[in-house]
């Protein structure tokens, strides 16, 4: 039969098929809203699914945003397999579905030779004879990373009509998805319930709860802690953009991600950027995108970041290295909500709330000429200053035990707590590195701990002896921090002797009793200047 060639019949044919795919979409959409168990899930995927895409293979994978690695939800070829395996995000296939807005077509042939580092849900690539894979990133959901993969013997069977059906239903994929993990959830609570209500002796005394993980992850109760929380209540239900600064290891990617979990687009991606991890020549095709040919070697457009974040919230992590003329360009799009890909024509409208930190005084950037004036006033509409941890020692030790049991838990190793001896030496150092500094220095003590205390810690030297190296911009010493550096130097180089012809309260020109008086107004002990 031949094909209509009188345009208006043309259009009306599409129109119709048009229809008709918006009508099979609808259907898909409700049947798997209405599935309430797995069982339901694989039923929709094994009829009207499997008719209209003919995969070989369905498999359905799922991280949480926060994590690391990724699991297999659903598998059309194994529906009913229990075991529970976890994969790395970054094995070449999560990660390349995640990171890219388009379809990824996988060759899978090409696979054979890296057999051995396959996941083991495409091993059966190889036991039967599949060819070609694709993957899609499909809708955030709720902290939840949702990727599609199909696979087929052949490619040519998913055409663009299967495209467009498949990101029709995406958003109603991954509804059903969080739906059916949650209603697994309660199912699992519900059985244990039973099983100790009708087994009394099965119930077990209520372990020890783990150490509260804070206000959205941020640990810590101090005042100046307790300031921040309530700026981010205050700021994140509106629009506004934020500047968070404080130096490095503050926590300020904690204090964003709070700000967007509180917010009214909590539902939405937040899209985080480190300025300072992106080469200078690559950072605004990173932020804006770019069309196909726009340059040597970009051979497909690529969607920016701001474009990937609209409806949600942006993070701009080290704004302050940002180049002077990218400055000019993000001013504009803060001010006009637009942006333009590189070699592109048009003007594309983004809606996404702006997070901006950085460990730099931007005052002094700006007085120096490094850092733009006009964009500095816009990003600094709601400022949060993040303390130093050396300014909040109350937290020090709750954040300790908080790391140490996270690591112990991580490393396999039953790490009950800290000698006094390494509490009081964590209290009295300055702590350049912050809170990751802790952590870090907490995770070391663990992995060197040959009993189930942590009994010594070792500080950096060049952080002892040269404290001034690591004062910043947003610190400055108090007079007592000073005077207490001072007393313990002197202290130092007596030998630890307090009085008498060779100790330090001659040197200092005090009696004993007062350098004594003063020692323990400062916090100033033995095992700060001895052994």
């Amino acid at each position: 039969m031949e094909k209509p060639t009188d345009p208006t019949t043309v259009i009306m044919n599409r129109l119709q098929e048009r229809e008709r795919e918006q009508i099979l979409i609808l259907s898909v959409c409700k049947a798997l809203s209405e599935a309430e168990t797995k069982e339901e899930f694989h039923s929709v995927i094994n009829g009207v699914l499997k008719e209209h895409l003919s995969f070989e293979d369905f498999i359905f994978a799922s991280s949480d945003e926060s994590e690391t690695a990724y699991d297999i939800f659903y598998q059309f070829t194994a529906p009913k397999r229990q075991e529970h395996q976890i994969y790395s995000t970054a094995d070449g296939f999560f990660d390349a579905c995640i990171n890219n807005a388009d379809t990824v077509v996988f060759d899978l042939k090409s696979l054979t030779e890296r057999k051995n580092n396959l996941p083991n849900y495409l091993h059966s690539v190889h036991d039967k004879g599949f060819k070609n894979g694709i993957g899609i990133c499909l809708p955030y959901s709720k902290g939840n990373r949702n990727v599609l993969f199909l696979l087929f013997k052949n490619a040519a069977v998913f055409t663009r009509e299967s495209n467009r059906m498949v990101r029709g239903i995406a958003v109603q994929l991954s509804i059903t998805f969080r739906n059916l993990k949650m209603a697994e959830q309660y199912e699992s609570n519900l059985a244990e319930l039973i099983r100790l209500k009708s087994n009394p002796e099965l119930k077990k005394a209520p372990e020890k709860e783990a150490e509260p993980s804070g206000f959205y992850g941020i640990v810590g109760k101090s005042d100046a802690m307790q300031q921040v929380h309530e700026l981010v209540q205050q700021v994140a239900a509106s629009s506004s953009t934020v500047l968070i600064f404080g130096e490095t290891g503050t926590g300020k990617e904690l204090i964003a991600s709070a700000i967007h979990d509180l917010s009214l687009v909590s539902n939405e991606k937040i899209v985080k950027v480190n300025c300072a991890s992106i080469p200078e020549n690559l950072i605004e095709s990173e932020l804006f995108g770019h069309e196909k040919g726009a340059f040597t070697g970009a051979t497909d457009v690529r969607i920016g970041k701001f474009e990937r974040a609209s409806d949600g919230t942006i993070f701009l992590d080290e704004i302050g290295e940002l180049p002077l003329e990218l400055q000019a360009k993000l001013l504009r799009v803060l001010q006009e909500k637009e942006i333009e890909r590189i070699g592109g024509k048009n003007t594309i409208k983004v809606n996404a709330r702006v997070i901006a930190a950085t460990n730099r005084s931007l005052e002094k950037e700006v007085a120096e000429g490094r850092f733009r004036s006009d964009l500095y006033y816009r990003l600094n509409v709601f400022p949060i200053a993040l303390p130093a941890l050396r300014d909040r020692p109350e937290d020090i030790e709750i954040l300790a035990r908080f790391f140490l049991e996270k690591h112990s838990q991580k490393n396999g190793k039953k790490i009950k707590g800290f000698s006094k001896k390494v509490l009081n030496s964590m209290m009295a150092y300055s702590w350049p590195g912050n809170v990751r500094e802790l952590e870090n220095m907490i995770e070391r003590g663990i992995l060197f701990a040959k009993e189930e205390m942590i009994k010594e810690m070792s500080f950096p030297e060049i952080f002892k002896t040269a404290s001034t190296a690591t004062e910043t911009d947003f610190y400055t010493k108090t007079l007592q921090e000073v005077e207490k550096e001072h007393i313990l130097k002197v202290i130092k180089k007596c030998g630890g002797r307090i009085s008498g012809p060779q100790g330090a309260a001659v040197l200092l020109g005090l009696p004993g009793t007062t350098l004594i008086s003063k020692m323990q107004k400062l916090g100033i002990k033995k095992e700060h200047f001895l052994g």
